[in-house]
């Protein structure tokens, strides 16, 4: 087969789609090396090397005007190139096709993430919504499949765009697989002092915006007037809403017990551009990630895979992703979080057990397992 894939966030997107289609194109590539793979982007960056791939290839806009435009050579203008390519089936890697391909005979698939902005639309502006809602809606109608990262996305297709269950396949999502490989203790040594970070802590990763719910962590850190828990360290960046949790900090007088990686200047004698995400979560006590809403969770898999302990929500996708490995809180009692991270550091006997049920937890989103289960989605299309 000749395979291609919208590459926008395989060269622009340094986070969860990027990390998806980056690690998805790789492992199909290095799985499955009899097929072609090609990757229309609108620009080339140094985020990802196509020679490091088997038989995998890039086509860029070559007209002026496209060059230009690039948003409807990649929205729309790009069929044409799919066709004088001889495409046989083209993947849509974040929530969207070009319009018209409907029309070409080429087998179209697309992954939808999540529908964050139709559950949580007040967290997103009205032309978002409406551009958003657009691109989805065509996608899921006109796409011959669709892959889901989870149950929960796949429910809420259903139910918000009265999707037929059986065009939906729900192939969940890996992580690079640097996080399944041990950290020594050097790495963790150094990542310490490079950020002056405390011996213990524990971690939140994802940007901070409101429905990952880093106010509520702190909400927990308020009740601990005895100080018992270790700071936090926060991986992730906001706008509107890290104003919120900061004002809450300041308030509690906090400021010294949530860290922000983000706000630190690394020890010039370090190499760390940007701070090192397979080491952090093994260095921590363990990861705190109570959202209250995802389509996947990538977090909660990075951190199982390197045997760090989980606290998440017992909402939404999460335990999907965690089963029976992690502990879970409800997301909107801060109580319910300060009880779990008690108890993480109480019960040394308990957290051992976690820890090694979610190494087992996470060989089962491993690389070869999702790409398989992807082409096999592509095979059923292409020979019925």
């Amino acid at each position: 087969m000749r395979i291609a894939f919208d590459a926008k966030r395989i060269y622009q997107n340094t986070t969860g789609l990027g990390n998806y289609s980056r690690t998805l194109v790789s492992s199909l590539a290095n799985f499955f090396p009899t097929h072609e793979y090609i990757l229309y982007a609108p620009k080339i960056t140094s985020l990802f090397d196509v020679r490091n791939c088997l038989h995998t290839s890039v086509v860029t806009p070559q007209r002026l005007l496209h060059k230009k435009l690039s948003p409807f050579w990649r929205s729309k203008w790009v069929v044409n190139d799919l066709l004088r390519d001889k495409i046989d089936l083209y993947h849509g890697l974040s929530h969207e096709i070009p319009m018209g391909i409907e029309k070409t005979g080429i087998k179209s698939v697309v992954t939808i993430h999540d529908l964050i902005f139709e559950k949580f639309p007040h967290q997103y502006s009205r032309i978002d919504r409406m551009i958003y809602a657009k691109k989805f809606r065509h996608a899921c109608l006109h796409a011959h499949h669709i892959i889901s990262v989870s149950q929960q996305t796949k429910s809420d297709i259903c139910e918000l765009y009265g999707i037929a269950p059986e065009k939906i396949t729900t192939t969940y999502q890996s992580c690079d697989e640097v996080f399944y490989q041990p950290v020594n203790p050097l790495q963790k040594k150094e990542i310490k002092k490079a950020y002056s970070l405390p011996n213990n802590f524990f971690l939140y990763v994802g940007s901070v915006i409101e429905r990952k719910n880093l106010l509520n962590i702190c909400r927990a850190y308020a009740l601990d007037d005895r100080h018992s828990l270790p700071p936090l360290v926060v991986v992730g960046k906001g706008g509107e809403y890290l104003k919120q949790v900061k004002s809450f900090i300041h308030q509690h007088h906090l400021d010294n017990r949530i860290i922000f990686l983000s706000e630190i200047t690394p020890a010039s004698s370090s190499d760390h551009n940007k701070p090192d995400l397979p080491t952090l979560y093994q260095t921590a006590i363990a990861l705190v990630y109570p959202s209250v809403y995802e389509g996947f969770g990538i977090p909660v898999l990075e951190a199982m895979a390197g045997g760090t302990p989980v606290i998440t929500s017992n909402i939404s996708c999460l335990p999907e992703v965690g089963e029976d490995a992690v502990f879970y809180v409800d997301p909107y009692q801060a109580e319910s979080i300060f009880e779990a991270m008690k108890t993480l550091l109480d019960d040394c006997e308990q957290v051992s057990i976690q820890v090694e049920k979610g190494r087992f937890q996470a060989e089962k989103f491993r690389s070869h397992v999702c790409a398989e289960k992807v082409m096999q989605v592509y095979q059923s299309l292409i020979h019925g």
